[in-house]
């Protein structure tokens, strides 16, 4: 097998279109690299670079520690799996997988002995003599992969294999390439738009967008440590929530969203230094980090318990309202006055009184929809008109327009710049 090496590797197409940005990244030996990202920001562009089929408009490619820009596809010691399979329909499986052996004027018993040998590893023996139109779309993919394996490369590429797969065959497809890099020990580089394919099948996965490497890195460094805001709602499902807000200091560390609607005191995290420059940014919470608090203090509850809190940090102890006006609710405490909106009514934080550990910070909802997942549900609601989604598993089926009380845990909240949308809180 071998190394593959991308050293600002650019793609520019007639009229000055740049596709591919300045791309650099090393890929190990028997490594299973995957890239990812939406449609149109490169990655298939970046794999037929590899794969020779494009031309490289700037930088250098490295394969085996051998510059390739110049070398063709067929010199560069490569096997690629295309998304539509690509299969010859005239043919039988076994001569489809025995083609490219046959073009290299291998000796006969030779190919015989590697189809055999591929067809035995994805489980094809018994489909050999079938012509590709009496094979499942999973069969057929099996076929593909297989023509790759009998040629013994040293880099094996894939443009979304699974694409055309429905669901179930899709989870079946994903495993059995996994088994087969481990088994092949090959080095591998998968392109998928399907942020659950390259989470569940890569070493390291190299996110993109916009032609523009975003992040390499390992899969849960991605979910735990995004770069930046695309990163951070490209990987996970559904994906995190973001609402943008100010920091405030004046009685501890507070993000506090702009209508006000959200409060989340981040006072015992020790990030004060990490956000010294920074006012504005987007909060980050994923769905999953909603937890159903065992609580059931009343919005007025909450307001009340946090008044102290919210004192603290507005001049001359006003509070603005921390939701907007529209609404058909109204409650007081004090000096306070709240409107509940008609999308998030009663969304307000409250924090619970400081411990050893971060304190929980929670918040009412009444979720506008409610999607049962067997043994999660998806509670859609809104804050300040920005749409959240907590996934929650409680063994009990909430109703739409039921009060619940979420609670989540300040420690996994990201904060991005307003502006570059960096992840502040990153070393």
């Amino acid at each position: 097998m071998a190394e593959v090496r991308l050293n600002n590797i650019s793609k520019v197409y007639d009229g000055g279109n740049k596709v591919v940005h300045s791309v650099s990244i090393d890929i190990h030996d028997r490594e299973f690299v995957v890239l990812v990202g939406p449609s149109g920001c490169g990655k298939t562009t970046t794999l037929r670079m590899i794969a020779g089929l494009e031309e490289i408009s700037d930088g250098d490619l490295f394969i085996d520690g051998q510059k390739v820009n110049n070398l063709p596809p067929k010199d560069r010691d490569i096997a690629m799996v295309f998304q539509n399979y690509a299969l010859y329909p005239h043919l039988s499986v076994r001569e489809n997988m025995a083609f490219g052996l046959k073009l290299r004027k291998m000796k006969k018993e030779k190919i015989e002995e590697r189809v055999n040998e591929a067809a035995k590893i994805l489980e094809l023996e018994d489909y050999l003599d079938r012509k590709p139109k009496a094979l499942s779309g999973g069969q057929r993919q099996r076929v593909a992969v297989g023509r790759a394996i009998v040629r013994k490369p040293k880099v094996f590429l894939f443009d979304e294999p699974l694409s055309n797969l429905d669901a179930k065959l899709r989870v079946q497809m994903r495993a059995e390439i996994s088994r087969l890099h481990k088994q092949l020990e090959a080095t591998m580089i998968y392109v998928t738009h399907d942020q659950v394919e390259a989470m569940t099948m890569g070493d390291r996965i190299c996110v993109l967008n916009g032609g523009y490497v975003q992040q390499f890195d390992e899969p849960m460094n991605l979910y735990e440590k995004p770069a930046n805001k695309f990163v951070a709602g490209f990987i996970g499902s559904p994906a995190m929530n973001f609402i943008e807000g100010r920091l405030l200091r004046n009685d501890g560390l507070l993000f506090e969203s702009r209508g006000g609607a959200l409060k989340i005191d981040l006072s015992d995290l020790g990030i004060e230094d990490k956000l010294k420059n920074c006012e504005t940014v987007f909060a980050g919470i994923r769905p999953e980090h909603f937890k159903v608090s065992t609580t059931t203090e009343t919005a007025a509850d909450i307001i009340s318990n946090s008044d102290n809190l919210a004192d603290g940090v507005t001049d001359k102890g006003s509070v603005p309202s921390p939701i907007s006006e529209t609404g058909s609710s109204t409650y007081k405490t004090g000096t306070k006055e709240i409107s509940e909106s008609d999308t998030s009514r009663k969304n307000i934080v409250e924090n619970e009184p400081e411990t050893k550990t971060p304190r929980k910070n929670k918040i009412e909802i009444e979720p506008e929809i409610v999607e049962l997942m067997g043994n999660e549900e998806y509670l859609h609601f809104f804050i300040e008109g920005v749409k959240f989604i907590a996934r929650v598993s409680t063994g009990r089926r909430f109703k739409t327009g039921e009060k619940v009380n979420l609670e989540f845990d300040p420690s996994n909240v990201h904060l991005f710049d307003s502006k570059s949308e960096r992840n502040l809180l990153l070393n």
